[in-house]
């Protein structure tokens, strides 16, 4: 069967640090509602760009079907990520406060500016729902009606041994930049595809179509320094602090519905780590997702492009957005 045409656009919204992010809206003009359509914001995640969101292996991309149950789907790249580039010559740093206070807030405001709606749903995927928590802990939720928060770690009851590792030291992980490692994985990737051990920390391959690897590292991203050095005293810390804010103590101020999505066997964000974020949550409205049992088991990336992620994660999303859209409705 054919795909149904998506009516994709895109546009570059300045922040007021000196950044020109990109930001694409993707509509099924066969679904979307002639009124009152439902504005679902994006935010990517840690070293990768919003190209996964696009992109299925096998089947319907998160992007797509988003579009085909109809909202209007926008997502983003933050700054140093995809095509996002600096407007002027001292722009703003790379950072997880810079995240959250500037790239967040240019493109809600662009989308609700673009659109007349008063408020939009974000959904944050891995490290982009603790940039959305950040957000919403500092900002506020005047501009925000709901949150999805997919692998998204708070606060690290749990560190996968390798994680700890890799972010032991801030002044390391913050002095060393790493660069091609989009090409760096495109010639691993036929080693990992046949030892899929390798890579179950990250992803579960039996339920993921590597034929097309290297289609998949188009959404990787060269890490920055600043943003390892940022996660590395998290980690530390346990909880997150911006602007001398923790965001996990603030976030009981934030009375929102919120779903929270999770892999049973996740080693980037562990589930007792994704599950912080209930201890402090503002609002009783909370529905978890948990993908994945002992035979058919979740890891990070299955949430976006597992073969049966359309039906297991994409359908229940969409479920949950489409009650909570009813409920705000006038």
């Amino acid at each position: 069967m054919q795909a149904l045409f998506l009516d994709v656009r895109e546009q570059f919204v300045r922040t007021d640090d000196g950044w020109s992010l990109r930001l694409r809206r993707t509509v099924s003009p066969t679904h979307l509602p002639k009124s009152n359509a439902h504005q679902l914001l994006i935010v990517p995640g840690y070293g990768m760009n919003s190209f996964i969101f696009s992109y299925h292996p096998r089947g319907t991309s998160l992007e797509r079907f988003l579009a085909e149950s109809g909202f209007e789907v926008w997502t983003m790249d933050l700054r140093g990520q995809g095509e996002s580039r600096p407007y002027r010559r001292k722009a703003g740093a790379l950072s997880l406060e810079s995240y959250a206070l500037h790239d967040v807030p240019a493109c809600i405001h662009a989308v609700l500016a673009r659109t007349g709606a008063p408020k939009l749903t974000l959904i944050g995927c891995s490290l982009g729902g603790s940039i959305a928590y950040a957000y919403l802990a500092l900002c506020g939720v005047d501009r925000v009606d709901a949150l999805v928060a997919m692998g998204a770690p708070l606060r690290w009851a749990e560190i996968h041994p390798l994680v700890r590792a890799m972010f032991s030291s801030p002044a390391l992980v913050g002095s060393v930049r790493v660069s091609n490692t989009r090409r760096l994985m495109r010639s691993l990737m036929p080693v990992l595809v046949r030892a899929p051990a390798l890579l179950s920390f990250y992803m579960n391959p039996s339920t993921i179509d590597l034929s097309c690897a290297h289609e998949l590292t188009r959404t990787v991203e060269d890490p920055h320094p600043a943003i390892n050095r940022d996660i590395a005293v998290w980690l530390k810390r346990r909880d997150l602090e911006i602007k001398g804010v923790n965001v996990t103590e603030a976030l009981r101020g934030v009375k929102l519905p919120l779903m929270v999505v999770l892999s049973n066997k996740d080693g980037i964000v562990p589930e007792r780590t994704a599950l912080t974020v209930l201890d402090t949550w503002g609002s009783d409205d909370i529905e978890v997702l948990r993908v994945g049992d002992e035979r058919n088991w979740y890891a990070h990336a299955n949430l976006f492009v597992a073969d049966d992620a359309p039906r297991l994660v994409f359908d229940p999303l969409v479920r949950w957005l489409r009650t909570h859209q009813d409920q705000n409705r006038p």
